[in-house]
């Protein structure tokens, strides 16, 4: 999990790793509150999920309302079908602004 920023420093990007599961939360939420200072835009590259948890998916809605409350842009650059389902079932598509299509 890497929170790189292209030398313009108005951008940048944040890989998430494969597993996303209850062992992983610890991590991500060390990986997310880094990531709290990027840039003003973020994407967020969630293509190789293919493990997710509850737990994981509130960090990662509570990170997008934090940034978003902060103004700073944050954009998805993937998704992976575990993670666009997982969401679904859980009813927060929206509220972790998915596209449409999900992936």
């Amino acid at each position: 999990m890497n929170v790189n920023h292209p030398e313009n420093e108005q951008s940048g990007a944040l890989a998430l790793p494969a597993d996303l599961s209850m062992a992983s939360a610890r991590e991500l939420r060390e990986m997310l509150s880094t990531a709290l200072k990027a840039p003003a835009e973020l994407t967020v590259d969630a293509s190789e999920v293919s493990r997710v948890s509850t737990a994981t998916l509130q960090l990662l809605l509570a990170f997008r309302r934090a940034r978003k409350a902060a103004g700073l842009s944050t954009r998805w650059g993937g998704i992976s079908g575990v993670l666009n389902e997982s969401a679904g079932w859980l009813g927060l598509r929206q509220a972790l602004e998915l596209p449409v299509e999900g992936r």
